[in-house]
Protein backbone atom coordinates (compact mmCIF):
# COMPACT_ATOMS: atom_id res chain seq x y z
CA UNK A 1 0.00 0.00 0.00
CA UNK A 2 1.45 3.48 -0.33
CA UNK A 3 0.60 5.42 2.95
CA UNK A 4 0.21 9.09 4.03
CA UNK A 5 1.56 9.74 7.56
CA UNK A 6 -0.26 12.68 9.02
CA UNK A 7 2.67 14.07 11.43
CA UNK A 8 4.65 12.06 10.35
CA UNK A 9 8.06 13.73 10.72
CA UNK A 10 7.77 12.91 14.51
CA UNK A 11 9.00 10.31 17.18
CA UNK A 12 6.29 7.76 16.82
CA UNK A 13 5.37 8.59 12.53
CA UNK A 14 9.20 8.40 11.52
CA UNK A 15 9.55 5.03 13.41
CA UNK A 16 6.37 3.84 11.98
CA UNK A 17 7.52 5.29 8.10
CA UNK A 18 10.32 2.91 8.32
CA UNK A 19 8.99 -0.08 9.25
CA UNK A 20 6.01 0.28 7.03
CA UNK A 21 8.56 0.33 4.14
CA UNK A 22 10.62 -2.67 6.14
CA UNK A 23 6.86 -4.31 5.36
CA UNK A 24 7.48 -3.33 1.83
CA UNK A 25 4.71 -0.23 1.96
CA UNK A 26 5.37 2.84 0.06
CA UNK A 27 5.02 5.95 2.57
CA UNK A 28 4.59 9.86 1.98
CA UNK A 29 4.62 12.15 4.87
CA UNK A 30 2.78 15.74 5.44
CA UNK A 31 4.10 18.04 8.30
CA UNK A 32 4.09 21.02 8.99
CA UNK A 33 7.42 20.69 10.97
CA UNK A 34 5.58 22.76 14.40
CA UNK A 35 6.86 19.95 16.60
CA UNK A 36 9.08 18.13 14.41
CA UNK A 37 12.14 17.88 11.79
CA UNK A 38 12.82 17.37 8.50
CA UNK A 39 15.99 16.15 9.67
CA UNK A 40 14.34 12.97 11.36
CA UNK A 41 12.99 12.39 7.78
CA UNK A 42 15.98 12.42 6.05
CA UNK A 43 17.75 10.06 8.68
CA UNK A 44 14.66 7.42 8.37
CA UNK A 45 14.92 7.63 4.11
CA UNK A 46 18.58 6.49 4.86
CA UNK A 47 18.03 4.05 7.68
CA UNK A 48 14.97 2.27 5.15
CA UNK A 49 17.73 2.60 2.13
CA UNK A 50 14.49 4.79 0.16
CA UNK A 51 13.87 8.46 -0.67
CA UNK A 52 10.40 9.12 1.59
CA UNK A 53 8.60 11.78 0.04
CA UNK A 54 8.05 15.20 2.67
CA UNK A 55 5.67 17.32 1.73
CA UNK A 56 5.80 20.71 4.32
CA UNK A 57 1.72 21.48 5.12
CA UNK A 58 -1.00 21.71 7.17
CA UNK A 59 -2.68 18.47 7.96
CA UNK A 60 -5.90 20.64 9.01
CA UNK A 61 -5.57 22.08 4.98
CA UNK A 62 -8.09 19.89 3.72
CA UNK A 63 -7.22 20.80 -0.44
CA UNK A 64 -4.08 20.56 0.11
CA UNK A 65 -4.38 16.89 1.79
CA UNK A 66 -6.58 15.99 -0.60
CA UNK A 67 -3.87 17.19 -3.16
CA UNK A 68 -1.28 14.76 -1.60
CA UNK A 69 -4.02 12.02 -1.52
CA UNK A 70 -4.23 12.60 -5.52
CA UNK A 71 -0.84 13.64 -6.39
CA UNK A 72 0.58 10.50 -4.73
CA UNK A 73 -2.11 7.86 -5.31
CA UNK A 74 -2.32 6.91 -1.79
CA UNK A 75 -4.49 4.00 -0.31
CA UNK A 76 -4.31 4.65 3.60
CA UNK A 77 -3.59 7.27 6.00
CA UNK A 78 -2.25 6.94 9.40
CA UNK A 79 -3.09 10.10 11.29
CA UNK A 80 -0.12 11.76 14.00
CA UNK A 81 -0.89 14.88 12.92
CA UNK A 82 -1.54 16.92 16.21
CA UNK A 83 -0.50 18.80 19.28
CA UNK A 84 0.63 16.20 22.40
CA UNK A 85 1.43 17.71 25.49
CA UNK A 86 -0.67 17.02 28.18
CA UNK A 87 0.23 19.86 30.24
CA UNK A 88 -0.22 22.48 27.12
CA UNK A 89 -3.13 21.47 26.78
CA UNK A 90 -4.19 22.73 30.04
CA UNK A 91 -2.97 25.72 29.04
CA UNK A 92 -4.08 26.18 25.85
CA UNK A 93 -6.91 24.69 25.51
CA UNK A 94 -8.37 26.06 22.55
CA UNK A 95 -5.11 25.41 20.45
CA UNK A 96 -5.50 21.88 21.26
CA UNK A 97 -8.93 21.49 19.73
CA UNK A 98 -8.82 24.05 16.89
CA UNK A 99 -5.65 21.88 15.72
CA UNK A 100 -6.05 18.11 16.79
CA UNK A 101 -9.79 18.23 16.00
CA UNK A 102 -9.47 20.32 12.93
CA UNK A 103 -6.94 18.37 11.54
CA UNK A 104 -8.72 15.49 11.42
CA UNK A 105 -12.08 15.96 10.58
CA UNK A 106 -10.50 17.71 7.25
CA UNK A 107 -8.51 14.58 6.95
CA UNK A 108 -11.56 12.37 6.97
CA UNK A 109 -13.22 14.84 4.12
CA UNK A 110 -10.39 14.82 2.38
CA UNK A 111 -10.25 11.33 1.98
CA UNK A 112 -13.95 10.99 1.30
CA UNK A 113 -13.58 13.27 -1.33
CA UNK A 114 -10.52 11.19 -3.20
CA UNK A 115 -12.01 8.08 -2.06
CA UNK A 116 -9.51 6.56 0.16
CA UNK A 117 -10.93 4.39 2.63
CA UNK A 118 -8.78 2.90 5.06
CA UNK A 119 -7.91 5.45 7.96
CA UNK A 120 -5.44 4.54 11.37
CA UNK A 121 -5.65 6.94 14.46
CA UNK A 122 -3.37 7.56 16.46
CA UNK A 123 -5.39 7.98 19.84
CA UNK A 124 -3.89 7.49 23.52
CA UNK A 125 -5.15 5.82 26.73
CA UNK A 126 -5.99 9.12 28.42
CA UNK A 127 -9.67 8.64 26.75
CA UNK A 128 -10.21 6.66 29.79
CA UNK A 129 -11.87 8.12 32.03
CA UNK A 130 -10.40 6.27 35.63
CA UNK A 131 -6.64 4.68 35.07
CA UNK A 132 -5.75 1.76 36.34
CA UNK A 133 -4.21 -1.50 36.08
CA UNK A 134 -4.65 -3.79 32.77
CA UNK A 135 -7.29 -1.24 31.35
CA UNK A 136 -9.43 -2.93 28.18
CA UNK A 137 -10.70 -1.28 25.45
CA UNK A 138 -14.25 -1.64 26.88
CA UNK A 139 -12.95 0.75 30.04
CA UNK A 140 -15.24 3.69 30.18
CA UNK A 141 -13.89 6.21 27.52
CA UNK A 142 -15.74 10.09 28.10
CA UNK A 143 -15.35 13.63 28.33
CA UNK A 144 -15.00 13.07 32.17
CA UNK A 145 -11.03 13.31 31.72
CA UNK A 146 -8.32 15.69 33.10
CA UNK A 147 -6.96 17.60 30.49
CA UNK A 148 -8.09 19.08 26.91
CA UNK A 149 -5.73 16.98 25.33
CA UNK A 150 -7.06 13.74 26.39
CA UNK A 151 -11.01 14.89 25.22
CA UNK A 152 -9.68 16.03 21.80
CA UNK A 153 -9.14 12.19 21.36
CA UNK A 154 -12.25 11.37 22.76
CA UNK A 155 -13.91 13.54 20.62
CA UNK A 156 -11.88 12.18 17.86
CA UNK A 157 -12.60 8.57 18.54
CA UNK A 158 -16.37 9.59 17.84
CA UNK A 159 -16.11 11.30 14.90
CA UNK A 160 -14.39 8.30 13.20
CA UNK A 161 -17.02 6.38 14.79
CA UNK A 162 -19.74 8.60 13.22
CA UNK A 163 -18.22 8.34 9.78
CA UNK A 164 -17.55 4.90 9.54
CA UNK A 165 -21.59 4.92 10.52
CA UNK A 166 -22.02 7.74 7.56
CA UNK A 167 -19.51 5.12 5.41
CA UNK A 168 -19.62 1.73 5.44
CA UNK A 169 -16.70 1.20 3.27
CA UNK A 170 -14.53 2.97 5.70
CA UNK A 171 -11.98 0.83 6.85
CA UNK A 172 -10.41 2.28 10.38
CA UNK A 173 -8.46 1.44 13.30
CA UNK A 174 -7.84 3.50 16.23
CA UNK A 175 -5.23 2.52 18.38
CA UNK A 176 -5.02 3.92 21.75
CA UNK A 177 -1.12 4.65 23.25
CA UNK A 178 0.22 3.54 26.04
CA UNK A 179 3.58 5.22 26.82
CA UNK A 180 6.10 5.08 24.16
CA UNK A 181 9.57 5.32 24.71
CA UNK A 182 13.08 4.55 23.74
CA UNK A 183 14.34 5.13 20.04
CA UNK A 184 15.47 3.29 16.78
CA UNK A 185 17.98 0.92 17.36
CA UNK A 186 20.73 2.33 15.39
CA UNK A 187 20.74 5.81 17.52
CA UNK A 188 19.74 7.66 14.45
CA UNK A 189 16.05 8.21 15.20
CA UNK A 190 14.53 8.95 18.55
CA UNK A 191 12.42 11.67 20.38
CA UNK A 192 13.42 15.19 20.19
CA UNK A 193 11.31 17.35 22.72
CA UNK A 194 11.20 21.06 21.89
CA UNK A 195 12.24 22.49 25.71
CA UNK A 196 11.60 20.88 28.91
CA UNK A 197 10.43 17.35 28.24
CA UNK A 198 7.14 16.23 29.07
CA UNK A 199 7.69 13.13 29.41
CA UNK A 200 9.90 10.93 31.95
CA UNK A 201 12.27 8.72 29.71
CA UNK A 202 13.20 12.02 27.44
CA UNK A 203 13.79 13.78 31.11
CA UNK A 204 16.18 11.25 32.86
CA UNK A 205 18.07 10.83 29.90
CA UNK A 206 18.55 14.78 29.41
CA UNK A 207 19.99 14.58 33.23
CA UNK A 208 22.03 11.46 31.90
CA UNK A 209 23.79 13.79 29.79
CA UNK A 210 24.09 16.67 32.10
CA UNK A 211 21.45 18.90 29.94
CA UNK A 212 18.95 18.70 32.93
CA UNK A 213 20.23 19.07 36.67
CA UNK A 214 18.19 16.51 38.47
CA UNK A 215 15.23 14.25 38.01
CA UNK A 216 11.63 15.23 40.21
CA UNK A 217 10.06 12.65 41.05
CA UNK A 218 6.61 13.60 41.81
CA UNK A 219 5.37 11.58 44.81
CA UNK A 220 6.80 8.35 46.64
CA UNK A 221 3.32 7.75 48.43
CA UNK A 222 1.22 5.91 45.78
CA UNK A 223 0.18 2.43 46.22
CA UNK A 224 2.52 0.81 44.43
CA UNK A 225 5.08 -1.49 45.03
CA UNK A 226 7.93 1.88 45.79
CA UNK A 227 5.20 4.45 46.09
CA UNK A 228 5.87 5.80 42.37
CA UNK A 229 3.90 6.29 39.84
CA UNK A 230 3.37 3.40 37.30
CA UNK A 231 2.74 3.41 33.71
CA UNK A 232 2.86 1.16 30.73
CA UNK A 233 5.82 1.59 28.63
CA UNK A 234 6.06 0.52 25.14
CA UNK A 235 8.88 0.61 22.85
CA UNK A 236 8.37 3.07 19.66
CA UNK A 237 9.45 0.25 17.65
CA UNK A 238 6.83 -2.16 19.06
CA UNK A 239 4.30 0.76 18.64
CA UNK A 240 5.69 1.10 15.33
CA UNK A 241 4.37 -2.54 14.55
CA UNK A 242 1.44 -2.27 15.92
CA UNK A 243 0.22 0.27 13.38
CA UNK A 244 1.67 -2.05 10.25
CA UNK A 245 -0.32 -4.58 12.13
CA UNK A 246 -3.45 -2.53 11.62
CA UNK A 247 -3.09 -1.04 8.33
CA UNK A 248 -2.58 -4.58 7.02
CA UNK A 249 -5.79 -5.68 9.26
CA UNK A 250 -8.41 -3.16 8.43
CA UNK A 251 -11.84 -4.42 7.69
CA UNK A 252 -15.20 -1.80 7.28
CA UNK A 253 -15.87 -0.93 10.42
CA UNK A 254 -13.71 0.46 13.24
CA UNK A 255 -11.33 -1.31 15.34
CA UNK A 256 -10.52 -0.12 18.91
CA UNK A 257 -7.77 -1.50 20.30
CA UNK A 258 -4.74 -0.80 23.12
CA UNK A 259 -1.24 -0.58 21.93
CA UNK A 260 1.00 -1.56 25.52
CA UNK A 261 3.01 -4.31 27.29
CA UNK A 262 0.60 -5.51 29.05
CA UNK A 263 2.80 -4.38 32.44
CA UNK A 264 3.98 -1.42 34.33
CA UNK A 265 7.36 0.04 35.14
CA UNK A 266 7.62 2.60 37.97
CA UNK A 267 9.03 5.84 37.67
CA UNK A 268 11.90 4.75 39.93
CA UNK A 269 12.38 1.46 37.20
CA UNK A 270 13.51 3.65 34.83
CA UNK A 271 15.78 5.91 36.72
CA UNK A 272 17.38 2.60 38.09
CA UNK A 273 17.27 1.58 34.45
CA UNK A 274 19.01 4.46 33.14
CA UNK A 275 21.31 4.45 35.82
CA UNK A 276 22.65 0.83 34.52
CA UNK A 277 22.66 1.76 31.07
CA UNK A 278 24.90 4.96 31.93
CA UNK A 279 26.90 3.43 34.90
CA UNK A 280 26.34 6.04 37.59
CA UNK A 281 23.71 7.27 39.76
CA UNK A 282 21.73 10.20 38.56
CA UNK A 283 20.63 13.39 40.67
CA UNK A 284 16.86 13.23 41.72
CA UNK A 285 14.52 14.17 44.14
CA UNK A 286 10.96 13.30 45.80
CA UNK A 287 8.70 16.38 45.53
CA UNK A 288 4.81 16.73 45.94
CA UNK A 289 2.39 14.46 43.71
CA UNK A 290 0.72 16.54 40.71
CA UNK A 291 -2.92 16.90 40.76
CA UNK A 292 -4.18 14.04 38.39
CA UNK A 293 -2.02 11.94 38.17
CA UNK A 294 -3.40 8.28 38.44
CA UNK A 295 -1.28 5.68 40.72
CA UNK A 296 -1.62 3.24 37.55
CA UNK A 297 -2.04 3.28 34.21
CA UNK A 298 -1.26 -0.21 32.74
CA UNK A 299 -2.73 -1.83 29.11
CA UNK A 300 -4.72 -4.85 28.64
CA UNK A 301 -3.18 -5.74 25.21
CA UNK A 302 -5.15 -9.00 24.89
CA UNK A 303 -7.32 -7.91 21.85
CA UNK A 304 -4.33 -6.59 19.85
CA UNK A 305 -2.97 -9.65 20.02
CA UNK A 306 -6.36 -11.74 19.11
CA UNK A 307 -6.90 -8.84 16.51
CA UNK A 308 -3.71 -8.20 14.63
CA UNK A 309 -1.46 -10.71 15.67
CA UNK A 310 0.51 -8.27 17.33
CA UNK A 311 2.11 -8.09 20.79
CA UNK A 312 4.79 -5.98 22.15
CA UNK A 313 8.29 -7.86 22.64
CA UNK A 314 11.34 -5.19 24.04
CA UNK A 315 11.49 -4.77 27.33
CA UNK A 316 11.84 -1.35 29.52
CA UNK A 317 15.69 -1.93 29.88
CA UNK A 318 15.97 -2.07 25.75
CA UNK A 319 13.97 0.89 25.70
CA UNK A 320 16.48 2.45 27.97
CA UNK A 321 19.03 1.44 26.72
CA UNK A 322 18.10 2.59 22.96
CA UNK A 323 16.58 5.95 24.54
CA UNK A 324 20.49 6.45 26.04
CA UNK A 325 21.85 5.59 22.75
CA UNK A 326 20.29 8.05 20.95
CA UNK A 327 20.76 10.63 23.24
CA UNK A 328 24.43 9.91 24.12
CA UNK A 329 24.63 10.25 19.92
CA UNK A 330 22.85 13.45 19.77
CA UNK A 331 23.09 15.42 22.52
CA UNK A 332 21.39 17.98 21.32
CA UNK A 333 18.51 16.32 19.03
CA UNK A 334 18.32 16.24 15.34
CA UNK A 335 20.20 20.02 15.24
CA UNK A 336 23.32 17.98 15.83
Amino acid sequence: MRVLLTGGAGFIGSHTAIVLIEHEHEVVILDDLSNASDEAVRRASRLAGTEIPLVVGDAGDRELVGRVLAEHRIDAVIHFAGRKAVGESVAKPLEYYRVNLGSAIATLEAMAEQGVERFVFSSSATVYERPGPLLAEDAQVGLDLENPYGRTKAIIEAIVTDASMANSALQAAVLRYFNPVGAHASGNIGEDPKGIPNNLMPFVAQVAAGVRERLRIFGDDYDTPDGTGVRDYIHVVDLAEGHVAALEALAPGVLTVNLGTGSGGSVLDVLRAFEAAVGRELPHEIVARRPGDAAISTADPTLAHERLGWRATRSLDDAVRDAWRWQRQNPRGYAD
